[in-house]
Formats: C-alpha cells, sequence, structure tokens
C-alpha cells in the first residue's frame, strides 16, 4: 500500500462522550484506498506521531474518532476549527471485502468501533445485509450506534454492566445471530475470545502502540503461521486462521 504526507485542516472536534471525540479534518483523501486503513498524526512537541483509524472519507474530508488517553489526544481534543495538522494517510492493509461472505457480522469494542463505519457502507453498497455488535463498558460510553443504524445495520449493543443492550462482552451477543464471516476491531482480549467463539473464518484488525506506524522499526509484531508481521504494515487486518494467539 501506498502512504503520503499531507497537511490537513480540522473543520470540526467534537465530543462524541466523555473521553471519545470526532475530528473532520480537510485534504487530499486519495491515498485511502480501504477500510480500516488509519493515519499517524504529528502533533508539536511530540516525537512520535499518533495512529488513528479512519472512521470515515470522502474526495475532500476524513473522519477521525479517538480516544482522550494521554497526553498527545489530550492536544487533539484542544484543537479548533482552522487549525493544521500533518498526517501520514494510506496506512495499514485494511479490509479486505473480496470473500464469499453473504451475512457479514462487523464487532466493534469501544474505539475499535470506528473503522468499522465505512466498512459497513461499503458492504451495504455491495448488497450485503450488515449486522453490528458493539461493545462497551458502560452506557455512558456508548457512540455511533445510531449512526451505524441509519446506514440500515442490524445493530447490537453490549456492555458489560447491562447498563444498555446486552450485558457481558461481545461473545455475549452473538446469540441467535446469523452471519457467515466476521470482521472486527478492538482489544486483543476481545479477538481472541471472538475467535474461539466464532466457527467461520473473519478479519481482525489489531490495535497496538506504534513507534514509526510503516514498517521501520518492527515494535508492533504479531506472532502468525508465516512468522511475524508488522501490524502497522502487513496489518492492522490480519486473517483469523493466520493468528497464533
Amino acid at each position: 500500500m501506498m502512504y503520503k504526507q499531507g497537511i490537513y485542516t480540522v473543520e470540526e472536534n467534537v465530543p462524541l462522550t466523555a473521553t471519545v471525540r470526532r475530528m473532520r479534518l480537510k485534504g487530499d483523501t486519495r491515498w485511502i484506498v480501504r477500510p480500516g486503513q488509519f493515519v499517524n498524526i504529528a502533533l508539536a512537541g511530540r516525537y512520535l506521531r499518533r495512529p488513528i483509524s479512519v472512521c470515515d472519507y470522502d474526495a475532500q474530508t476524513l473522519i477521525l474518532i479517538y480516544k482522550v488517553v494521554g497526553e498527545g489526544t489530550a492536544q487533539m481534543a484542544r484543537m479548533g476549527a482552522g487549525e493544521r495538522l500533518d498526517l501520514l494517510t494510506g496506512l495499514g492493509n485494511g479490509f479486505s471485502t473480496d470473500n464469499e461472505a453473504r451475512r457479514p457480522l462487523l464487532v466493534g469494542g469501544g474505539v475499535g468501533v470506528p473503522p468499522l463505519y465505512n466498512l459497513a457502507k461499503v458492504l451495504l453498497a455491495a448488497g450485503k445485509p450488515v449486522q453490528a455488535v458493539l461493545g462497551f463498558n458502560t452506557a455512558a460510553e456508548v457512540f455511533y450506534a445510531e449512526e451505524f443504524r441509519a446506514l440500515g445495520c442490524a445493530v447490537t449493543v453490549a456492555t458489560a454492566d447491562g447498563s444498555e443492550g446486552v450485558r457481558g462482552f461481545v461473545t455475549d451477543a452473538l446469540a441467535g445471530l446469523d452471519f457467515d464471516y466476521f470482521y472486527a476491531c478492538g482489544p486483543q482480549p476481545m479477538l481472541r475470545a471472538l475467535c474461539q467463539a466464532t466457527p467461520c473464518d473473519g478479519q481482525l484488525s489489531f490495535e497496538e502502540r506504534m513507534g514509526c506506524g510503516f514498517g521501520a522499526c518492527m515494535g508492533c509484531s504479531c506472532r502468525t503461521l508465516t512468522g511475524n508481521k508488522r501490524i502497522c504494515k502487513e496489518g492492522p487486518v490480519l486473517m483469523k486462521n493466520e493468528i497464533l494467539w
């Protein structure tokens, strides 16, 4: 995959929950070619760029949803309309929709939800009915469930404390769902449990701490049947049947 450095202008930076925000950027998106790819953001005074998955995009606009977890994302949260950011775009392999799946299921945990949004649009445009299971700790953390429903997805929310939707984890929400393939993004324990709970094939997008973000430092490797793969370069999406847990 090709990637490109560019300058992007903040058009919107609004809260979705107490800790999660949506940023809309204007700029060149031609290097983003698949759902599930990510960008790497340079921030003033920070040595390492911040990798953020792409939620959605069109010819001139990029939507990022991020969680404020440290000084870098807190710095992003303070940015207002008109400010500019240096981004590497088109990073990662993204999800592949070139398969025989007829009834795809999308499974997202927390900030693993955003990259599934554009994927849902692609699958729906191909005429496939899309089901989505979105997992959170509590009702106060739920975001984008209504946006997925507005696309035409059948959405099930799971919360660990039972304050909204199914009580428990995303795997607890699988009962009764009819699917023959899955796409997932979220923390590694969730992905592992999902693989154990599903008999069908699927694709997993891994969340890993990254150094360079484009394959040079080997800091985000994952063990697979064919050797170590870099989450930022050969990933972040890997096939269920190639992962060595």
